[in-house]
């Protein structure tokens, strides 16, 4: 072993496929399931005081019951923007005032929506496959530079290689695992 070898950084990789996998989940949460979920407003974005702000950082959203999603906004002026940008985010909910309480029933989905949204949670799962060879990449990039810069064997290049391939094949089962649960949740009736 020559004095200037170096090693690979396989905890950032990990840190960066470990991202993608948990962005990914954020996304599946915002999937409607036909159950409420607090979740499933996070993506929403409310035009608050001069600027987008989460649902969630003006009023409080509850889940009273499984079918329905309460959000009890603190600022009275805020209530009609919120309803705004509900009715406006594509979740397909329509909001019903009570005061500053806004209800959100959730209508049971119909087959063919559910198909869609199977999609929707399949195109996701796409991405965070692709944000982890991403990564993949980059680390087999670090492992040929170390080589053609003579600070690694070429044994040392096929461990290396070998060990980011397995880091990457097993967050693709996590994510394929992840896809498997969320279509099956989805289809759920």
């Amino acid at each position: 072993m020559a004095e200037d070898e170096i090693e690979i950084d396989t905890d950032d990789l990990q840190r960066r496929m470990d991202g993608a996998l948990a962005s990914l989940r954020t996304e599946f949460a915002s999937l409607r399931t036909g159950r409420a979920s607090a979740q499933m407003l996070d993506p929403v974005m409310v035009e608050a005081y001069g600027q987008p702000t989460p649902i969630n950082q003006v009023g409080t959203v509850n889940v009273p019951e499984p079918r329905m999603v309460t959000i009890n906004v603190w600022d009275k002026s805020m209530v009609g923007k919120v309803e705004k940008a509900i009715r406006e985010s594509g979740l397909g909910i329509n909001p019903q005032l009570n005061g500053t309480i806004i209800m959100l029933p959730i209508p049971e989905l119909n087959e063919e929506r559910r198909r869609e949204l199977t999609k929707v949670a399949a195109q996701y799962a796409e991405h965070a496959r692709v944000a982890i060879r991403n990564v993949r990449r980059d680390g087999m990039d670090q492992i040929k530079k170390a080589k053609a810069q003579g600070h690694m064997s070429e044994d040392d290049q096929k461990l290396w290689e070998a060990e980011v391939q397995e880091m990457t094949d097993a967050h693709i089962a996590r994510v394929d695992d992840a896809l498997e649960h969320k279509q099956k949740e989805i289809m759920q009736v």
